[in-house]
Parts: structure tokens; C-alpha cells; sequence
């Protein structure tokens, strides 16, 4: 009765089961992958975007496919901002970076056809190509203090798309990664824009935690990116963390011609839609300007929790954590002893700890874990000191 995209195993995993059966039986649950901003203890400025809201402006209807200028405007000019000369005409409102990447799989890619992503990487893929009728292949980034694109296995990977079937119609870049926190650099941009020439494939760059680098230096912005046909993907969930106000974009990018024919065709693509409400839509300015207050106070919970993270670390013999330039997570690099689910259950039971096992992101072998550095600091601190202790008496054994 169902389609064959939707055939997932449904069955609660074994981790889930874990924190479920924890929560019930009343016992200390310190919760260290926090993703929600909205209940971390952030100060909001409510009343600047509730009003903003109120325009009685949304009373009235105004159908525009790629977004009401005014909201485009307001995002190009964050753009601006990064240093990129993006027209408000370059960019299509949606109502999340998960439509946005709908959005731009169907303007890509016919039933069969492939996208490269990378690995480690967000899960989320997964299903977002199922549901697109799409197959994903992986490409690896590599650990050596500090991580890099193996672009021998990206170009292994576009070699091998066109079997069984199906043409490689873009490359996923997720700047930074999502959890490994490492930017693109610069000559690793040029070396895809290269192989993306050579291939006639697009650049589909997901930056929604562009703003929370810990480089000394302003990372790349995908949206500066001519040399070929680049999306680049983002919203107000992480920019101003406000992911409960679901406005995303993609800003369209490359050579003329075919930058404009690819936003002809997302144009009817949003217009079939037409998913984007226009409260939100005339609130835009407000919305973006939060991240003022927002990323600050963020900024300084990260730093701060990894500040006690590497404090903790220098006592530990067994734990590491890897090479980090921005986003909201870290990797730690645990003792091998069990898989990472079994790692992550085991942590949790002995120690009310809850970190995420690496396998949810595809790293390559065991030992992995995922700590959010968003979490409250005196909830983060307590929970690494336990965690590291656990690990510690676990090696001993």
C-alpha cells in the first residue's frame, strides 16, 4: 500500500529505548546534545519580532514564489555583511533548509540520480534523498590533525555515480560540518570547483552554522562562489536561533545564464508550493537582526564549555577531542571497548550521562561521541567530568 521511499525501519532503536526507560525511572539525566536553542537559557528579545509579527500587513495575501522582496532583502543583506555581493534576486525563500534542499534536489536531479555527501555528516540525508527519489553517495573527509576532503575518494565517488543508473548532478558541502565543526578552505574550494567544471555538477553548500566559527579569520561563504552553479542553504533555526519561526533560503549563485535558468525554474518550483507565510515573511528584518543578541551569547557558552572540555581532557589518559573551527558540537574520541551505541548506553546508565554515539553520523569506526557545546555550562561541566570518569574506570578494566 505504501511507497517503497517511505519502506524505513520504524522500530525504536536501542539508544532511544535507553533514554526512554532512564526518563521513567526518575533517575539524574544530564542531557549533553542539546540542539534546541530555544531551551537552553538563551535571553531572547521577544518583543522586537512579536511585534514585527503583528503587522497587519499579514492580513492580506501576496503570493510572490520566491518570497516577498522585503524579506529578500533583509537576507541579502546578511550577505552583505559576510562580504558577498548577492542580488535579492539571487535568493528563493523557503520554509526550512530541509525544504530548501527539496527544492534544490528537484531542480537537479531526475528519479535515480545522484548526489555526493560527505561523511562524517548530518543523517538527515538520508531521508531527504529517499524522500526525492535520489541515491547518495559518500564521499570521506579525513582526520590528520584536522579535517580535509579526501578528494581521492570524491572523485572515486563521481566516477562510480552513473552505475546502475543515474547521472552526479551536485556535490553536498555542509560548511562547517555537522558534527565534525571543519570549514572548506579556501584551496579546497578551488580544487572543487575544478572537478565540479570538469563534471558539469552543482555545489549544494549547506552553512547554517556558518556564523559560529572559532577561527581567528572569517570563514568562506559558499554565496561568493561563480566559478560554477552553487546553492547555498541557511535560515533563521541556527542564524538567529529561532528554528521555530521556519524561514530558510537558498541564495543561487555561478556563471549568468545558467545562475538565471536555475532560479527561473526554482521560481516555479516555489510557486507550486507557495509554503512560506507571510507574517514570517514581513518579520524577516527582526527576525535576522536577533542574531545581534543571540550569536554572542552563544558564542560565549561554546567557548566556554570547551574551555572546560580541554581543562577536563588534560587529566584524561584514555579521551580526546578532535580539531574543532565552529558549529555547536564537539568529537571526542573515546576508548574502542564496545560500539558507539553500546559506548553511548553504557555511559548513560552508569552515569545519568547523554552524549550521541558517532555511528548517527557515519564516522568510518568506533570509538566516537558527540558532546553540544550549546548545553547549559554548569549541566556541560558536571556531565564531561563524569563522562571522562566513566571512561577512565571503564579502561582500567
Amino acid at each position: 500500500m505504501f511507497a517503497r521511499r517511505t519502506g524505513w525501519n520504524l522500530t525504536t532503536n536501542r539508544y532511544t529505548e535507553a533514554i526512554n526507560a532512564h526518563r521513567r525511572s526518575g533517575r539524574e539525566f544530564l542531557d549533553l546534545t542539546a540542539s534546541n536553542p530555544t531551551t537552553i537559557g538563551l535571553s531572547y528579545r521577544p518583543e522586537e519580532w512579536l511585534r514585527a509579527l503583528a503587522q497587519p500587513r499579514s492580513l492580506t495575501y501576496e503570493p510572490v514564489a520566491k518570497g516577498l522582496l522585503s524579506a529578500r532583502e533583509a537576507v541579502a543583506e546578511y550577505y552583505v555583511k559576510k562580504g558577498s555581493a548577492v542580488s535579492p534576486e539571487d535568493f528563493v525563500l523557503t520554509t526550512s533548509t530541509s525544504e530548501a534542499y527539496s527544492f534544490v534536489f528537484r531542480l537537479l536531479c531526475d528519479p535515480g540520480d545522484v548526489v555526493l555527501v560527505p561523511i562524517p555528516s548530518y543523517p538527515l540525508f538520508d531521508f531527504l534523498g529517499d524522500l526525492n527519489d535520489i541515491r547518495l553517495l559518500p564521499y570521506e573527509l579525513l582526520y590528520d590533525h584536522g579535517w580535509q576532503v579526501d578528494f581521492g575518494s570524491l572523485r572515486s565517488a563521481i566516477e562510480n555515480a552513473g552505475a546502475p543508473g543515474g547521472r552526479c548532478r551536485a556535490v553536498l558541502v555542509v560548511h562547517p560540518n555537522n558534527p565534525t565543526g571543519s570549514f572548506l578552505k579556501a584551496r579546497e574550494l578551488e580544487e572543487l570547483n575544478r572537478l565540479c567544471r570538469e563534471h558539469a555538477i552543482a555545489i549544494v553548500a549547506d552553512e547554517v552554522f556558518l556564523d559560529y566559527s572559532l577561527l581567528s579569520d572569517a570563514p568562506i561563504s559558499f554565496s561568493s562562489n561563480n566559478d560554477v552553479l552553487t546553492f547555498t542553504l541557511s535560515g533563521l533555526s541556527k542564524v538567529s536561533a529561532l528554528p521555530q519561526m521556519k524561514l530558510g533560503w537558498i541564495a543561487a549563485t555561478g556563471p549568468g545564464d545558467l545562475k538565471t535558468d536555475a532560479l527561473g525554474r526554482l521560481e516555479v518550483i516555489a510557486d507550486t508550493y507557495l509554503s512560506v507565510n507571510t507574517p514570517i515573511q514581513l518579520a524577516a528584518r527582526a527576525m535576522l537582526d536577533e542574531r545581534h543578541s543571540i550569536q554572542p551569547q552563544l558564542a560565549r557558552r561554546i567557548r566556554q564549555n570547551l574551555k572546560v572540555l580541554d581543562a577536563a581532557l588534560q587529566s584524561s589518559s584514555v579521551c580526546e577531542r578532535l580539531s574543532l573551527e565552529g558549529g555547536w558540537y564537539s568529537v571526542l574520541r573515546v576508548p574502542a571497548l564496545l560500539s558507539d551505541e553500546e559506548l553511548a548506553i553504557s555511559l548513560l546508565q552508569g552515569t545519568g550521562v547523554l552524549l550521541q554515539p558517532g555511528h548517527f553520523y557515519n564516522f568510518p569506526g568506533v570509538g566516537y561521541l558527540i558532546v553540544s557545546l550549546i548545553t547549559p555550562s554548569e549541566e556541560f561541566a558536571d556531565g564531561i567530568g563524569r563522562a571522562l570518569g566513566f571512561f577512565e574506570n571503564q579502561a582500567r578494566l
